[in-house]
């Protein structure tokens, strides 16, 4: 067992690590269960945390820049000394490795950041206990919940006695996105946080989508009870992923098609009827550090209920970015290489901005947001 007080001594505890897909990136990956296990985590906040939020485990990676490979006796040191962490939270039937370079990306455009790419909501290694969950348990709000929870298991903010601000920054795609909405900026500092949401799967006006959702989630629920409805799926699963990813890098899409052969039906069904049956309007109108990309061809959020729902919720027209694009509108399919290589770029331009805006805003105090200006 390992003995320590050191606030980011879980780090040393990887499962995993080597060099990343970006040049002079490494990662290293975790898993909570096994950091409890040999004593880098207390176990009462370890599986307090997957206890109260329905997880047999909860996985993710960390990338960070580095010219050569970091030892191991320096590692602690590497991923404390920054100034933020980006957080990157996939979409529905995605896990971690959907987000391919752009992680990578971020944390060479900022030195001083570190990426960590989590599993969540069920898919990945973050699979809940019950194969057929409560729709409360997987919805966006509840995805949001049990992230901001995990933060704290980490200690990932700026600590008692910390003198260096620290910023988390999320990163959040389609449902993923969906879920930055209920950030709980009550429990958060001055400039503690930002917000970048990509294509967020946010149905709230949505009629037509929240129909799509649920019945794809109703069917694939059928087939889950009644196995006579087997040949069924042949039918819901390639045009879903085809939905889902449709532009995207040929990586992404096997990405999907692997995670929905692996996740049990049950989570696949509920995950899917919580979107299209959200009603949850408690969202906090707090937008001078959320921005929000939208892609105009994309199938899964249409434009115009979206940006009616932003409207509706106050957020700025200047916080607001409409790209030409899908779904996946930052993977680099071969069809789409023009248009999704650029705004892959802009994103990493947006999400260092925001964390640059808010890092400036603890050190000095408010001065305004300008949007994506």
């Amino acid at each position: 067992m390992v003995a320590t007080k050191s606030p980011l001594a879980w780090v040393r505890g990887y499962t995993r690590r080597g060099s990343g897909s970006v040049h002079n990136t490494q990662v290293a990956d975790y898993q909570l269960s096994d950091l409890v296990n040999r004593g880098f985590i207390p176990a009462n906040e370890g599986r307090g945390l997957l206890l109260d939020r329905g997880l047999v485990d909860f996985g993710w990676q960390v990338i960070w820049p580095e010219d050569f490979d970091t030892p191991d006796d320096m590692l602690e040191q590497r991923l404390t000394d920054v100034e933020g962490y980006v957080i990157f939270i996939h979409g529905w039937t995605g896990n971690r490795t959907i987000w391919e370079d752009l992680p990578g990306m971020v944390v060479k455009a900022n030195r001083r950041l570190v990426a960590i790419s989590v599993d969540h909501n069920g898919f990945g290694q973050s699979r809940f206990v019950d194969d057929t969950p409560a729709l409360d348990n997987c919805c966006p709000p509840a995805a949001m919940c049990t992230l901001e929870k995990w933060i704290e298991v980490l200690k990932l903010r700026r600590q008692p006695g910390d003198p260096v601000p620290k910023v988390i920054n999320f990163v959040g795609h389609s449902m993923g996105g969906a879920a930055l909405f209920y950030l709980n900026p009550i429990f958060w500092r001055m400039g503690e946080e930002t917000r970048y949401a990509i294509a967020p799967a946010l149905l709230l006006n949505d009629a037509i989508h929240r129909t799509f959702f649920t019945a794809m989630g109703l069917g694939i629920g059928l087939v889950n009870k009644i196995r006579l409805f087997e040949p069924i799926e042949q039918f819901i699963k390639p045009g879903m992923i085809d939905a889902v990813c449709s532009g995207s890098d040929e990586f992404v899409k096997q990405a999907h098609a692997r995670q929905y052969a692996e996740t049990p039906r049950g989570i696949t069904s509920a995950t899917f009827q919580a979107m299209g049956m959200l009603n949850n309007w408690e969202i906090a109108h707090k937008w001078d550090l959320f921005r929000v990309m939208l892609g105009h061809k994309d199938a899964l959020v249409g434009l115009v209920p979206m940006m009616d729902l932003l409207s509706s919720l106050e957020v700025p027209a200047g916080n607001v970015r409409v790209v030409a694009g899908s779904h996946y509108m930052f993977s680099v399919g071969r069809e789409t290489a023009f248009q999704h290589a650029q705004n892959r770029e802009l994103a990493v331009d947006d999400i260092v901005s925001l964390h640059r805006q808010a890092y400036n805003l603890q050190k000095s105090g408010p001065a305004g947001s300008r949007g994506f200006g």
